[in-house]
């Protein structure tokens, strides 16, 4: 049984992610003509605490190390301030540095720029000390699990309300397609989605997808509802998923600004509470649907996906599986003990003077997604990189090392905020 609960989820992750990299553009940053290439001197990026780490450093022209080059270069603790750096000339195009070490459990970035023609080019590496022994540093509420137990008790007395609007112009053959929308955690508010769905009289494994952060038009996951999988796709912010692309835009630059900082120093108005639970909701609904098979639940997303698919397999006991790429919102108090912390940054330098107060960061605990890694249950894979800016490796371990259900990690420490072909196909 467990063997064919890993074969859905392998095969699950495999063609969210691959959705994922058409819809949202997640995929390998596009080629320049001059390349930086930074490397630690151990393959696999990792060290223990006090070994030292030597960053090789080449800039590439058409394959060749470009002599000459210019670069400027930073080593320090990932987003913390740089402790070595230097402006040279390369004269062969190849220049080793030594990069010091950490003492404790953490990664160490070295990221250059080269100045060639006038034009800035950029790379970086980021070496990995002991990350399976990262701990998070985001308290615990004593109430933590008693404060969702009540949230989710208020949002079943909810009715459902579900509408569905079948949108012609996207079915196929094999596949309809509507616009849905639902009664979210009161009444009055809606969570909207797409939903795929096999024309054909079966019953079906089901799949929600969870997003990354930011607001935009969705599609729905025809190919793979082509596949005989139910998808449902969600947004978060209680808006129809159909709309010009530009409202988003717009929504994003006005109403939308850094709404994860709306009502952060109240645990019961924080906006990740509708958030949160607009995902329960959205299994609410894909459970009751006829075509489902009763069973088989996952939940996957990427970023601030990666986190919504931790915490509602953790809050779901309906979810069987799930598939975290990069998860945002993990260990997010990082910066107040010193070290990087997750997505959005609540607390890094640019945000300390506005958010540091015992309100905001006691919030924080309700919804650090370590604390509902704590709670998992069910079977899941992992993929992320060390290279990454948005979601700091830090971070994410710090989440990845409490889980004590069945997981698998897929680690490939060059990437950053995207994957290469061979996570998505792992």
């Amino acid at each position: 049984m467990r063997f064919i609960t890993s074969l859905i989820i392998r095969r699950l992750a495999l063609v969210f992610a691959c959705s994922a990299f058409i819809s949202y553009g997640i995929g390998q940053p596009a080629q320049q003509l001059i390349k930086v290439v930074v490397a630690p001197d151990h393959s696999d990026w990792t060290y223990k605490p006090g070994e030292k780490v030597k960053f090789t450093i080449t800039v590439l022209q058409s394959g060749n190390a470009l002599k000459n080059a210019i670069v400027k270069y930073e080593v320090g603790p990932e987003r913390m301030e740089a402790t070595k750096k230097d402006s040279l000339s390369i004269a062969n195009g190849i220049l080793s540095i030594d990069g010091g070490t950490l003492k404790t459990p953490g990664f160490l970035r070295c990221t250059v720029t080269a100045f060639v023609n006038g034009k800035t080019y950029r790379g970086l590496a980021t070496a990995g000390f002991n990350p399976l022994q990262i701990e998070p540093t985001v308290g615990n509420p004593p109430d933590f699990h008693n404060f969702w137990t009540t949230a989710k008790a208020e949002l079943a007395e909810i009715p459902l309300d579900a509408g569905m609007t079948l949108l012609p112009e996207r079915c196929t053959e094999n596949v309809n397609v509507y616009h849905v929308n639902l009664q979210h955690y009161k009444v009055g508010t809606r969570l909207y989605g797409i939903l795929c769905v096999p024309k054909k009289e079966g019953k079906y494994p089901a799949l929600l997808q969870v997003p990354g952060a930011g607001a935009r038009p969705y599609y729905g996951d025809i190919a793979n509802a082509e596949k005989g999988i139910i998808t449902f796709q969600i947004g978060i912010h209680g808006i129809p998923v159909t709309l010009d692309a530009s409202v988003y835009s717009n929504l994003m630059a006005g109403a939308f600004a850094g709404y994860w900082n709306y009502n952060l120093d109240d645990k019961d108005r924080y906006y990740y509470k509708r958030v949160y639970l607009g995902c329960i909701r959205a299994n609410d609904f894909l459970t009751s649907l006829p075509q489902y098979d009763g069973k088989n639940l996952g939940v996957i997303g990427g970023s601030q996906g990666g986190a919504l698919s931790i915490v509602t397999a953790a809050l779901d006991p309906r979810v069987k599986f799930l598939a975290s790429f990069y998860p945002a919102l993990s260990d997010v108090t990082g910066y107040l003990k010193g070290r990087a912390g997750g997505w959005p940054h609540l607390f890094d330098k640019n945000n300390l003077t506005f958010n540091n107060t015992r309100e905001k960061i006691n919030t924080a605990g309700y919804y650090d997604v370590v604390n509902f890694a704590r709670q998992l249950k069910v079977p899941g894979i992992y993929t992320l990189g060390f290279n990454d800016e948005t979601c700091p490796p830090t971070s994410m371990f710090a989440a990845y090392n409490v889980i004590t259900a069945s997981k698998e990690l897929f680690t490939v420490p060059e990437t950053g905020h995207w994957t290469f072909p061979e996570q998505r196909e792992n």
